[in-house]
């Protein structure tokens, strides 16, 4: 007997659905994130100047580390996928 075509391209179809709704995430994830960019300067909230973020100036060198956008953007990150995991 020569099995089903149909029971071997439903399974792949479900493989193929939860690649499909992450790469749509993912381009939604990218447009935000360049809308963010693009309208930077217009935001109430300056995204890496941020109080607490770290700016430490010498003679001749300059070091910066964003620490609270930092950790802003990983409480969202959380938030966004414990929402998406909750299913």
């Amino acid at each position: 007997m020569v099995p089903s075509r149909d029971r071997h391209v439903r399974g792949s179809d479900q493989r193929r659905e939860p690649m499909g709704r992450l790469l749509i995430a993912a381009g939604v994830i990218l447009i935000v994130a360049g809308l963010l960019i693009m309208l930077g300067e217009k935001l109430p909230i300056r995204l890496g100047r941020l109080p607490g973020d770290l700016e430490i100036r010498g003679k001749n060198s300059v070091f910066y580390f964003p620490l609270a956008t930092c950790l802003l953007l990983s409480v969202l990150l959380s938030v966004v996928l414990w929402l998406f995991g909750r299913r």
